[in-house]
């Protein structure tokens, strides 16, 4: 009855201007938001849709370097190419649909088609400032979350031809926003691996690659687990560079017209099928896919007429040709692979025996656990998994008929104990948070092969939760959150979880998916107001704010805080800190220190970063040492 009551008539339609819509609507521009924590928060992409503009130029001969400056919540962005004309400077940055990317003569493989990214930039920002310098003259104008606010008059310049562009992510949009200088280090490399005798200055430090996509595996893989030198391959409008290393899983880096395709799409897929061809007739052997494949790590770049993208963020690629008059990508990438791989190989023999070498390894230890995995596999369908470990939720990251938002949004928490899984299991959002429930300790298996992931049961229903038997194409959950106390007992199983995850699959480290969650330590009220707080310093600050002696509550444990409260902590004001491995980090060396033998730096490091108070740790030392002597013996 109700419904017949709702008028649907002229009133109820209305017509947002551009503005509003992006404002209302952000996702369908930028993707999810988030806080910063993940490499494809919208915050990067807002970055990204300015910088693109910028390569662009460069891309079309103006202006060979490019000043980025990102502080904690400003961007400043100045390149030096031809300038937005000056009397389309406000339209070029508040009217969708206009820009000079339509000219397909002036901009055929430009990443950004659609004029709409430096709008959704402007209209998400609560100040946005941009301005021309053209031929002697000058032009700005100024915004505050897409709203005009000055228009200033055309005047003289001494500056060099180029654009500036200076904003502030929204923060009522972008709650709690914070840019990682690890993140924005691998989006201003990747600028610069595409683009070679590109300059890019980034706060105070230079950006440069003469050799493209060479440099960026040089950067990725350590030479030492490199099994040959990295091949590396151009040709018109695609380049390559691949090597094998000593690691599982494998490893990928495709860009499409400059852009970071973080989700693939037709030309990685392509060049997956491409390698494994090649080789087996290079070596006239059927080998299997999944043993030529282990262990690669591998970069693919092509530029495209008209590329068309899965989503507004570019982030998967799902044109079917490289142009309205060129060959499929099948065919594009297909017949380059085919001839310069196979050549190299070819030429290079010592490459060529020890590419061999490592498919046989691959094999061997395939073929070795062949037997277990198929018991491990049947005694997971038996665990009736989704009852006894995990705590499902509804939607998932490998669900192509999801809402995209939903599924940026879905984690796994890995939790210890029935309390601390209890507690989350209340408080999660079923629709996008799930809950993996460890029993005690996991193994240490450090220096282990992949045999004990299926003799292991823990090990081997947590990889059926994941859906990353096979790799991580069909992962089912965006973020895997550790969620541990804060203690030394929670420290030890971070550490024996994180292992688990570099040992076996680093590609899903390397690509942003392993976080840990922060919780309370404590509570400070009174009567009238409740702070949580993440350190002692803001619990000094609470006391402080608070005075006359309020209650201080410790939380010793995950299970002693409430669904209810929990609730507040994994729902919106959630806070994450990824893992993020460095440039310069090994993991062989990062898992000798960590879970190697046992030494007195790896202790002191341990106690040192524990976020506990001092007086309620006991000879933390000890303790480590005897669990260290328990997991060696068992």
């Amino acid at each position: 009855m109700a419904e017949e009551n709702i008028q649907y008539t002229e009133d109820s339609i209305r017509s947002l201007d551009w503005r509003e819509h992006i404002r209302l609507r952000p996702g369908m521009y930028i993707g999810k938001l988030g806080d910063g924590s993940a490499q494809d928060d919208g915050i990067y992409v807002l970055v990204k849709e300015i910088i693109d503009n910028s390569i662009d130029e460069f891309v079309m001969g103006n202006g060979r370097t490019i000043e980025v400056k990102i502080s904690e919540h400003k961007v400043e962005i100045r390149d030096y190419g031809r300038g937005i004309p000056l009397g389309k400077v406000i339209d070029c940055v508040s009217k969708i649909n206009t820009g000079g990317k339509y000219d397909s003569k002036a901009f055929q493989k430009s990443v950004g088609l659609n004029g709409v990214g430096t709008k959704a930039t402007n209209a998400l920002s609560d100040y946005f400032k941009v301005q021309s310098f053209r031929d002697g003259q000058t032009k700005m104008a100024e915004f505050e979350k897409g709203v005009l606010i000055n228009d200033a008059p055309i005047e003289a310049s001494s500056q060099r031809n180029g654009t500036l562009v200076t904003f502030r992510p929204d923060n009522t949009i972008f709650k709690n926003y914070h840019f990682i200088p690890e993140y924005l280090e691998n989006q201003i490399w990747n600028y610069a691996y595409l683009n070679a005798g590109l300059t890019i200055n980034f706060n105070g430090q230079k950006y440069h690659s003469e050799n493209g996509l060479l440099d960026l595996l040089r950067r990725k893989v350590d030479e030492e687990s490199a099994r040959y030198p990295i091949i590396h391959l151009k040709g018109e409008d695609i380049e390559i560079s691949m090597t094998h290393s000593n690691q599982y899983g494998e490893e990928y880096y495709s860009f499409v017209n400059g852009q970071y395709t973080t989700q693939g799409g037709t030309h990685l897929a392509v060049f997956r099928e491409a390698v494994v061809k090649t080789i087996r007739d290079f070596y006239k052997k059927d080998f299997d896919a999944s043993d030529i494949r282990a262990s690669i790590v591998a970069a693919i770049s092509v530029r495209v007429q008209e590329p068309v993208f899965e989503s507004q963020t570019k982030t998967k690629l799902g044109s079917q040709s490289v142009g309205p008059d060129g060959p499929t990508m099948r065919t594009f990438v297909n017949d380059f692979i085919k001839k310069a791989l196979d050549d190299y190989l070819h030429k290079h023999q010592d490459a060529a025996d020890a590419l061999l070498k490592r498919i046989l390894q691959s094999e061997r230890e395939r073929k070795d656990i062949a037997g277990i995995k198929k018991l491990a596999n049947e005694r997971a369908k038996k665990a009736n998994l989704h009852n006894k470990k995990l705590r499902d939720c509804r939607v998932h990251y490998d669900d192509p008929k999801a809402d995209e938002d939903a599924k940026n949004n879905t984690m796994l928490f890995l939790t210890e104990g029935d309390s601390a899984s209890g507690s989350i299991t209340k408080s999660r959002d079923v629709q996008t948070q799930a809950v993996f429930s460890l029993r005690g300790k996991p193994l240490n298996c450090y220096g282990m092969t992949k045999k004990v992931v299926y003799e292991n049961e823990e090990f081997n229903l947590l990889q059926h939760a994941l859906n990353i038997e096979d790799g991580i194409e069909n992962l089912r959950y965006r973020k895997i959150v550790i969620a541990t106390d804060a203690d030394v007992d929670g420290m030890h199983i971070r550490l024996l979880i994180m292992t688990y995850f570099l040992q076996f699959f680093p590609d899903l480290v390397k690509n942003g998916h392993l976080y840990i969650l922060e919780t309370p330590l404590f509570r400070v009220r009174n009567k009238k107001e409740t702070i949580y707080c993440y350190t002692d310093e803001e619990r000094q600050r609470a006391i402080h704010k608070l005075g006359s002696k309020p209650e201080i509550t410790r939380f010793k444990g995950l299970g002693e805080i409430s669904p209810g409260e929990f609730a507040d902590f994994i729902g919106e004001n959630i806070r994450l800190e990824p893992i993020i491995l460095r440039k310069e980090t090994k993991i062989a060396d990062l898992l000798t220190f960590y879970m190697g033998k046992n030494t007195p730096d790896r202790q002191n490091f341990i106690i040192d970063n524990l976020k506990v108070e001092k007086d309620v740790v006991h000879d933390p030392a000890d303790k480590i040492v005897a669990e260290d002597e328990e997991i060696e013996a068992a």
